[in-house]
């Protein structure tokens, strides 16, 4: 049998063809364009993502035997608001995760409902990105629109409707909305309250590795498909990345390098850290993780590479790079604002240190250290809880980078675990289907068949000691902007 593996991502929607054994068979990539209608906004067109998926399907299954596929699922970029009228058309764009207009409705939640509140209601903070400060944002901002809203969807599950014709959500990406009562899987009914929706607005709940039902027959005559095909709910695009990396069961680690980044701790067992620094949601296994996550991380190099210096030669750009641990450039890497730990959408990207003789492969290795910096504030928080971790999965684009790898496992001071296969979310989707089709029994099995480790870097004591040095200077310039910051914007 065939599995198919959806990533919906931020600039593209990547298809995964994955046989039962686990061997990626094609995989097919289709861009959408992404919007910012004023700075610091951030918008996609859902229709874009469903044009991008069809097209994707034929392409991705046109040489093989399409009698053979069983189900399809996926790992979605989380937190976007869709809404839907009563004839389930798409009332406005999309408000995607990277999005920061909504600093006033995240104060409200945050100060006036008060964060203990909201801890306590959905183990979460505010976050600017997250979906319900974006329908506040949307009472206040758009009220006709908002009054037409039937049903309130993330990215992926939009297409999940527009393939099966439910609406329908799983556990780990509705706990980036701050609508769930993430430690008992259902819906907060005082979120719904506070933001004056209706419970029937929002989508029926699944574990990530359940089926909501199967393909829609008008969509399957126009695939070729069998209408046997089963859509599976998925998961966000971290949980899936973490299914694909092996990233289940308990105290296992992941980080994610792509155009957002990720720090990924799995847990049986529910928890929150005293200052909702780390996200605390519900894992595609059917338990719990840990989450740090910063907006922008492979992105940061390809803006400095693209934008700002305009060249494609990324891998030559690194070669030029050789003092590690030695550099006194540093970088902030809050290009879209930042999440954790620092929760603030009035952050923005700073070069600090420069003199007379920084060099153009100082800036560059400024950009990789920087945001390995950050994702270790987020690793400082998990060992502050007293989580041991001596390795780590690594996957995203920023994983095809050799020197980053290695600049991640020294930055901070564990083994990186490289997998055979890169394709995080949409491998970890595919597998999602299998165990919903029955192949696997569970997840954590599929991740014991199918995930393979192939190469480990090892933290080298000299350069984790240098790093230690770095780090500690880095740590200290975010506070000291954070007012600058604050009046810049």
């Amino acid at each position: 049998m065939y599995y198919i593996g959806i990533d919906l991502g931020t600039s593209s929607a990547k298809l995964l063809l994955m046989e039962a054994g686990g061997e990626i068979k094609k995989i097919v990539s289709k861009e959408y364009p992404l919007f910012f209608p004023h700075p610091g906004w951030s918008e996609q067109k859902p229709e874009d993502w469903w044009k991008a998926v069809m097209e994707g399907l034929k392409e991705l299954t046109e040489d093989f035997d399409k009698s053979l596929i069983g189900g399809i699922s996926f790992g979605g970029q989380m937190h976007g608001l869709v809404t839907l009228d009563q004839e389930d058309h798409v009332i406005r764009p999309a408000i995607l995760w990277n999005d920061g207009r909504t600093q006033k409705q995240t104060d409200y939640l945050n100060q006036v409902i008060g964060k203990d509140k909201l801890s306590q209601y959905t183990a979460n903070i505010a976050f600017a990105g997250f979906t319900a400060p974006k329908l506040l944002w949307m009472k206040e901002e758009e009220p006709e629109n908002f009054a037409r809203i039937e049903k309130i969807m993330l990215p992926k599950d939009y297409i999940a409707y527009k393939l099966s014709g439910v609406h329908c959500t799983d556990y780990s990406d509705a706990s980036g909305m701050l609508l769930l009562d993430v430690q008992h899987k259902c819906w907060s009914r005082e979120m719904i309250e506070i933001c004056h929706i209706r419970e029937e607005m929002l989508p029926e709940l699944f574990e990530s590795y359940m089926s909501v039902g199967n393909i829609k027959r008008e969509i399957a005559e126009e695939l070729g498909f069998p209408e046997t095909v089963r859509i599976v709910a998925g998961a966000g695009d971290n949980a899936a990345a973490a299914v694909g990396t092996g990233t289940v069961g308990d105290g296992k680690c992941n980080i994610s390098l792509g155009t957002s980044g990720t720090i990924f701790i799995s847990s049986r067992k529910f928890g929150v850290d005293a200052f909702n620094g780390l996200h605390s949601f519900d894992h595609a296994d059917g338990y719990y993780h840990l989450m740090g996550c910063m907006l922008s991380a492979a992105s940061c190099n390809k803006w400095w590479m693209d934008e700002i210096i305009g060249t494609g030669d990324y891998a030559g750009e690194q070669k030029q790079i050789n003092a590690l641990g030695e550099n006194r450039v540093f970088f902030l890497p809050y290009l879209m604002g930042e999440r954790s730990p620092h929760n603030n959408p009035n952050a923005r990207g700073t070069f600090i240190g420069m003199t007379m003789d920084t060099t153009r492969a100082d800036m560059t290795q400024a950009v990789l250290e920087g945001v390995a910096f950050a994702i270790r504030d987020s690793f400082e928080i998990a060992k502050s809880l007293g989580i041991h971790m001596e390795r780590t999965k690594i996957c995203g684009g920023g994983a095809k980078s050799p020197l980053w790898k290695k600049i991640i496992a020294n930055v901070l001071g564990i083994k990186v675990d490289v997998i055979e296969s890169e394709e995080g979310p949409g491998y970890g989707g595919a597998m999602l289907a299998a165990v919903a089709c029955g192949e696997y029994a569970s997840v954590e099995e599929a991740a014991d068949k199918l995930v393979k480790v192939v190469d480990t870097i090892e933290p080298e004591a000299e350069l984790v000691e240098k790093y230690n040095k770095r780090y500690k200077q880095f740590a200290k310039i975010y506070p000291t902007l954070k007012g600058v910051f604050d009046e810049i914007i």
